[in-house]
């Protein structure tokens, strides 16, 4: 039985965004198997960092030429290569018995991974009209935060009932499964005039290699995509170290608690982000709002994450809601490559590529950089194989999140300063769309 038109572009979507799940499950499951690894490596928290980083130093320097790839080659072949090598990497990762294979398996998963969320949203370019794009991409980031909801307390449970090497070797298994289902189902672009929207991506099958290298150079010469780059750098970097690796040893050294308890708080911040991303993507599309959005999202996160702050030890509901808000409003902040895409239509590929790329390169710096914080008040105690850090190593930890969140926050604001500028001098013109670099 054929399937309907109008149902064949969601079904692709959703074979990709599986895939996708698979990638934010591993780069977050480093949190709840903190205290395993820790004993298994005998690490430090900067080893744990590092660790926890080796995903996504490569994972950011990819973005870049991942794009470029993405636009050259299209979403379905660099989809389904790249699970099947992010297959090989957790397993691998699941089989290490020493920091050095972790390491690289950890590593060998990030770069193949690397591509994915740059290949759904040249996808959702290819098929879905400009006014769906906000929301399709929120709801492509939803299935990442299904993923970080899977590495915490289901993960906790599962490694606890059948040891987390059991469990990544599953998780193993469904990315391989995830790679074969896109490379036989996935279609880059509609081949029928009628399938495709009005205003989405029309252009050949694939960019030549000088058409995507001078989009690069169009792209990098935007002062907007340093902006918007930087503000994703912090949130993203911030909110993914705190909930995909300090956020449970936190909450286990201070509040005394079992780390499936802990998982729980880690977990509301999961479903934060998978709940606020296709809301404020579809609030973007309906309003025509865009830096509006990722301005108010900067204030709301560090308001979140400002409570922690002076409290530390606030009751742990309130952290919860902490986590909640601020991975909540990293949906918010997303809209930035609604509005990367927007400005650089025709080279939409090298355009997500770069702010994805400085906002995973967030993440693996600010785990190194928190966890040198907090190694430098380590109270000397070790609980479950893990360093147990003091009240003033977690206020110094959470109050470079909130410094962070004032400078994104001022990034935000220069944006949407520069964006308004030019849609006064071109009233009936996006705001954003351009094909000729900054101004």
């Amino acid at each position: 039985m054929a399937i309907p038109r109008r149902y064949r572009r969601h079904l692709m979507w959703a074979t990709l965004a599986f895939g996708f799940l698979f990638v934010n499950f591993f780069r977050n499951s480093t949190a709840v198997l903190s205290g395993d690894l820790a004993a298994v490596f005998d690490a430090t928290a900067s080893e744990l960092g590092l660790l926890h980083s080796s995903f996504f130093y490569v994972y950011a320097a990819a973005q870049l030429p991942a794009g470029l790839v993405v636009d050259r080659y299209g979403p379905r072949r660099v989809v389904s290569i790249g699970l099947v090598g992010m297959a090989a990497g957790v397993a691998g990762f699941a089989a290490a018995d020493s920091f050095a294979v972790g390491f690289t398996a950890r590593f060998l998963a990030g770069l193949s991974g690397a591509a994915i969320y740059v290949a759904v949203l040249r996808f959702c370019a290819n098929w879905y009209a400009p006014e769906e794009f906000a929301t399709m991409t929120g709801f492509t980031i939803a299935a990442a935060g299904i993923g970080g909801v899977l590495a915490t307390t289901p993960l906790a449970l599962a490694a606890e009932a059948a040891g987390w090497r059991s469990v990544l070797y599953a998780a193993a298994a469904g990315v391989l499964l995830a790679g074969l289902a896109v490379g036989g189902f996935v279609r880059d672009r509609p081949a029928d005039p009628e399938d495709r929207p009005e205003g989405a991506d029309s252009g050949t099958d694939t960019d030549s290699l000088r058409e995507v290298l001078a989009g690069a150079r169009r792209v990098l010469g935007d002062l907007d995509t340093w902006l918007m780059g930087t503000t994703l750098f912090l949130i993203f970097g911030l909110n993914f170290t705190v909930v995909g690796l300090w956020g449970v040893p936190y909450i286990v050294h201070l509040y005394d608690v079992p780390v499936a308890t802990a998982a729980l708080a880690v977990l509301a911040a999961n479903i934060g982000f998978a709940v606020g991303s296709p809301a404020f993507g579809a609030l973007s599309d309906r309003t025509g709002r865009r830096t509006e959005v990722i301005v108010g999202s900067c204030l709301a996160f560090v308001i979140a994450y400002g409570v922690v702050f002076v409290t530390v030890t606030p009751p742990l509901f309130v952290v919860a809601l902490a986590l909640f808000v601020g991975m909540g409003i990293t949906g918010g902040a997303s809209v930035a490559y609604t509005v990367a895409k927007e400005r650089h239509a025709a080279d939409s590929g090298a355009a997500t590529g770069t702010v994805n790329g400085m906002a995973y390169f967030g993440a693996a710096v600010f785990p190194a950089v928190l966890g040198a914080a907090l190694d430098a008040y380590w109270t000397g105690r070790v609980v479950d194989g893990a360093r147990a850090y003091s009240v003033a190593g977690y206020r110094v930890a959470f109050g470079i999140v909130v410094l962070g969140g004032v400078i994104a926050t001022l990034c935000a604001i220069a944006l949407h300063v520069r964006v308004r500028r030019r849609e006064r001098r071109s009233p009936d013109a996006p705001g954003t769309a351009s094909t000729s670099g900054g101004d």
